[in-house]
Formats: C-alpha cells, sequence, structure tokens
C-alpha cells in the first residue's frame, strides 16, 4: 500500500505490517483514505483530528450548496413600478441567501415592436442589484424573452440584506404577543342609540298587558291612506 505521513510528505509503497508498525510508532492510526486505488493509499494521521477536520471541511461545503438553488423572477416590459421594486426586494433576499437569480422578461404580443423597454427594466433591475451579485452574461434577446442569470457575490464583498437584522436574520410575521392591538369599535351616541321596546319575553310579568291602549284619533287620521 502507498502510506502518506503526518505532513501530507509520500513515505512510499510498503507492506501492511511495516505500516501498522510505523503508526504504532508515532502514536498514531493508519486510515484508508482510497481504497479504490492501486494499490490502496492509506495515511498516517490521528483518526480523531481526522474526523474533526472532515466534518468540518462538510461543513463548510454545504454552506455553498445554495449556489446551487437557482430562483426566477418574472418581468414585463409594462410592470408597474411598485411590483418592480416588490421582486427587487425577494431578489435581494435570494442573493444575500447564496442563491442564483435567474430574471426572465416574456415580450406578450405587439411588445415586440418595442423590445427596448424590455431592455431597460432588466437592466434597471441588473444594475440594482450590483451590491448583492453579478450577472453572469450579457442581455441578450432569444426569441420572445431576455433571460440573464445573476450570481451571488462573496460574502465579504457583498452588500448585507437592508432588510435584515444585526445577526442576518430576516423580519418574520408578527407573533401573537406582537400583534398591533386592534382600535376600539366606535359607540353609538345616546342621541343615535335605538331604545329597546318591551316586550311580553322581557318581562315574566308584564304591568302593561292589562291596559287596552288605542291609538288616538289624530294618529289614526295620520296612518291612514289618502
Amino acid at each position: 500500500m502507498r502510506v502518506i505521513g503526518q505532513d501530507g510528505s509520500q513515505i512510499g509503497v510498503i507492506t501492511l505490517a511495516e505500516a501498522l508498525t510505523m503508526a504504532r510508532n508515532q502514536g498514531v492510526d493508519l486510515v484508508e483514505i482510497a481504497a479504490t486505488a492501486t494499490p490502496p493509499v492509506c495515511r498516517l494521521v490521528d483518526f480523531g483530528k481526522f474526523r474533526y477536520e472532515q466534518a468540518k471541511k462538510d461543513k463548510e461545503s454545504k454552506k455553498h450548496q445554495h449556489a446551487n438553488k437557482v430562483k426566477e423572477i418574472q418581468l414585463s416590459a409594462t410592470i408597474d413600478p411598485h411590483d418592480l421594486g416588490v421582486k427587487l426586494t425577494h431578489a435581494v433576499d435570494f442573493l444575500c441567501d447564496d442563491m442564483k437569480v435567474k430574471i426572465a422578461l416574456r415580450f406578450r404580443g405587439r411588445e415586440m415592436a418595442h423590445t427596448e423597454f424590455g431592455f431597460q427594466v432588466v437592466n434597471k433591475f441588473i444594475q440594482d442589484l450590483t451590491p448583492y451579485g453579478h450577472p453572469d452574461n450579457e442581455t441578450k434577446l432569444v426569441g420572445r424573452s431576455i433571460n440573464v442569470m445573476v450570481s451571488p457575490l462573496p460574502r465579504n464583498k457583498r452588500a448585507k440584506n437592508p432588510r435584515a437584522d444585526a445577526d442576518g436574520n430576516l423580519p418574520d410575521t408578527p407573533s401573537d404577543n406582537h400583534k398591533p392591538a386592534k382600535a376600539p369599535a366606535p359607540q353609538a351616541s345616546a342621541k343615535s342609540a335605538p331604545v329597546a321596546k318591551p316586550t311580553e319575553s322581557a318581562f315574566a310579568n308584564n304591568p302593561f298587558a292589562s291596559l287596552d291602549i288605542k291609538p288616538s284619533e289624530e294618529s289614526s287620521a295620520e296612518g291612514a291612506p289618502a
């Protein structure tokens, strides 16, 4: 087998017994790192330290996995400025989360007669993303669409997300403890408040039940049809 020393130097091709003896003398382990090679490759290393270094490398590689994710932002040549601002905010969030952003603008119908407006929208969008990412290629018209891929800048060169707090966390939906207080319902004034009429079900013993109340002649005359 081929043996590599603790400092990364090539010891050479030796037998398994010689490699084990060398590991015992140095107080380290003999770890196989390339079993499919010819001959197999082993390394003299502290196994605990070796596992720690491997875990650290795996953790670092996972941090860059977001760069493989692509989020698409769809624009239009006649997009509203408010909608454009919302999509710009989403693109900044994606780039600050180490994701790539695909900008897609498709022309519809007679918009193909004025493609310069679409290029203006896309170029302005890319210009606003300059502190957070850079385009992988130039803006070109392919068919009826303009497609541009924007990659995030390195963390040390990228501007901070304006929506993030000091720890880099984005604001979430307000919790139940921080919900805005509801405005009290407007109370009806004493003049406009309707007066409840006494009904038979309102009292157990209605004191007005025995009275024979007849409408007056004036009220009868007013209520009679003309």
